[in-house]
């Protein structure tokens, strides 16, 4: 593409059918994180994949994988079939507004605006528009994320299941009834930040009891890890493989006991709700 400028048209390597070409509108940490967990799958070759960004602040980054970028967004619809909507949800309208005229019936968009609903992007995009809307979350990068997305009217069982045979590559993808979008934000999109404040505090519970801080950071994830794993793995209800760690007089009923007196559970079930509920208010704004 020009620097700059936009390109009068899109240039057509002729592999259109062969080749998905992905663009992301928008190059922030989220769509670095799903652009990364596709190159590591290697699902897209990186010279398929095109960000835009009004500077170069981000784009270096991508350049580095051997991304393609741009400062014009309507060059990554001239030159992408899949599009991923990556701006902060405030910008969007606008960004809307200006790719309108390029938006046609082969573009498959992907909205990753927190609060934006697929009603709102389907009034401010051409009508028929096959849209879908995605939440994603950071583990994207090391595909181990964990995303759902609901479609619009004029998105297919087929573009749900590209949408859905890519992201696969980075993690956890499910299709979910829009409903569900603003409490997966509050669960799993904010979630992970409440894992890392856990995961802090178990390392700094080690280190006052005399270990020191590398070893128990890494310890206390790994502990995370391989929880989550046999939870995914064996399907039980969290519950069930918790009681199967406390034996009678043992030591874990004993830190469970300060967690229950800390009122663990209520706390976190607030967080979650706190969070959806502040997404809920993000697409009202």
């Amino acid at each position: 593409g020009v620097r700059g400028g936009c390109p009068r048209s899109g240039g057509g390597s002729g592999m259109e059918a062969v080749e998905l070409r992905v663009g992301f509108v928008g190059a922030g940490r989220m769509a670095g994180g799903m652009a990364r967990g596709l190159l590591r799958a290697g699902k897209v070759p990186a010279r398929s994949i095109l960000a835009s960004a009004p500077s170069d602040r981000n784009l270096d980054a991508w350049r580095d994988l051997g991304c393609r970028t741009t400062h014009c967004n309507l060059e990554v619809l001239q030159e992408s079939t899949l599009v991923f909507l990556a701006t902060k949800p405030h910008v969007l309208p606008g960004v809307l507004q200006e790719i309108r005229p390029a938006v046609g019936p082969h573009h498959l968009i992907v909205s990753l605006a927190a609060g934006v609903t697929l009603q709102k992007l389907q009034r401010l995009l051409p009508a028929g528009t096959k849209v879908l809307r995605l939440m994603p979350n950071l583990p994207c990068v090391v595909q181990a994320g964990a995303m759902v997305f609901a479609r619009g009217n004029g998105a297919s069982d087929e573009d749900a299941a590209l949408l859905q045979n890519l992201l696969t590559s980075c993690g956890l993808c499910e299709e979910v009834p829009e409903s569900y979008i603003n409490t997966h934000t509050g669960l799993s999109g904010s979630g992970v930040a409440y894992v890392y404040l856990f995961a802090e505090a178990l390392a700094e519970g080690a280190v006052k009891m005399g270990m020191p801080g590398g070893l128990a950071s890494r310890i206390a994830a790994q502990t995370l890890l391989g929880a989550a794993k046999m939870m995914l793995e064996s399907g039980e209800h969290p519950a069930k493989l918790r009681g199967d760690v406390c034996t009678p007089g043992g030591t874990t009923i004993h830190g469970l006991h300060q967690l229950e007196k800390g009122a663990l559970r209520a706390t976190v079930m607030n967080a979650v709700e706190a969070a959806t509920q502040r997404a809920c208010d993000v697409g009202e704004d």
